[in-house]
């Protein structure tokens, strides 16, 4: 539910005490833009830990996609673990989604479930840019101009949310199990409207655990986003309905061409898409131009459902760079690097996104 109030400046504290969770930021773009970037489920998972919020969804039992909001994102994060603690089953369910590195740091974790979309609907009340419309722009095409301007991860996210001066402030507080997530949102410039919505909270069910074996990748690559984008932008989902990852060691092939080629007989790195039309290939050369991390000691080719990937298309928008991982059981890891603008804070951790798929069975 969520319901404007009356016109006034927000006027909350940073903290309030008694909450688990306290936060704050005077530009909820960034905010939107992670959140956005898995929406393709109506249900979500979230984690609340020291150092920001895990945010994970899933699909068809079968891939997942993971927002890393580090509490640099925000102006203010402050979270404080209830007491008693968490049963120790949540606790460990929610540690599974953290890196070695994190568990080391904190135990400390609190597990909710939100209707993702009712959240974003209450963040984007005065933007429109709602969980309706960022589910369209999953299938969009590239923003016209050159790989510069894609890059400029500022001018992307004025395109995506429509530009324009105003910024949105967000303060977002949760007061622990059986309470909702309260968010009070307006404009920073204190002469426009402000809203304060409620989000029902629920206890988590748990999430697909999909875990990439990183002492079994058998191919890893780190490229712009730019030319992931350019490519996976072109398939039409209604001809295409599989797509296949291909990677040959560096020695099969020379340099040549910086932009995909759909020519070369033995390529280090092939996309190709299958469907009810034929296939189509996209061929990618060693030039660090174009993939700036390549690593594969061995031929390999594993195959995914394409409406599977397409859900990472909302987060290559507006990403900088991305990783492709594969493991030795063809489960595949797609990172993108969600480059905060406008960084004030030195050192800040930037946000990602990491989408998690299994691959399709043999003979499908």
């Amino acid at each position: 539910m969520c319901a404007i109030l009356k016109r006034h400046e927000l006027g909350l504290p940073l903290t309030i005490f008694g909450q688990v969770l306290s936060l704050q930021t005077n530009d909820i773009r960034y905010f939107l833009s992670l959140l956005k970037g898995i929406n393709f489920a109506s249900l979500a998972s979230m984690t609340i830990t020291t150092t920001g919020l895990i945010i994970t969804v899933e699909e068809a039992r079968s891939v997942t996609a993971t927002a890393w909001i580090f509490k640099d994102v925000f102006d203010d994060y402050t979270y404080t673990p209830p007491r008693p603690e968490p049963p120790a089953s949540a606790r460990s369910s929610a540690s599974l989604r953290l890196t070695p590195s994190q568990r080391t740091q904190s135990d400390a974790t609190t597990v909710l479930e939100i209707p993702l979309h009712s959240l974003l609907d209450c963040l984007s009340v005065f933007t429109g840019h709602g969980a309706a419309s960022s589910a369209k722009k999953r299938g969009v095409r590239p923003i016209d101009g050159d790989h510069d301007d894609l890059n400029d991860q500022a001018g992307r996210l004025d395109a995506y949310f429509g530009g324009g001066a105003k910024r949105t402030g967000m303060s977002m507080y949760y007061a622990g199990e059986g309470h909702p997530l309260t968010i009070s949102i307006a404009d920073t410039s204190g002469n426009g409207p402000s809203a304060r919505c409620e989000i029902s909270t629920f206890d988590p069910e748990g999430m697909l655990d999909i875990a990439l074996d990183y002492e079994q990748t058998v191919l890893k690559i780190i490229l712009k986003s730019s030319w992931l984008r350019e490519a996976l932008s072109e398939l039409d989902p209604k001809e295409y309905d599989k797509l296949t990852f291909v990677g040959n060691p560096l020695g099969a092939q020379a340099s040549g061409d910086a932009r995909p080629s759909r020519s070369s007989s033995k390529p280090i790195f092939r996309i190709m898409a299958s469907g009810s039309v034929g296939s189509t290939e996209m061929d990618y050369t060693n030039d660090r131009e174009v993939l700036e991390t390549f690593e594969c000691e061995d031929s390999v080719s594993f195959s995914y459902r394409f409406s599977h990937i397409r859900g990472a298309l909302a987060a290559l928008q507006t990403s900088d760079k991305s990783s492709l991982r594969i493991d030795n059981e063809g489960i595949l890891s797609l990172q993108f690097l969600m480059e905060q603008p406008n960084r004030t804070k030195q050192g800040a951790m930037q946000g990602y996104i990491d989408f998690l798929c299994l691959p399709m069975e043999e003979g499908f």
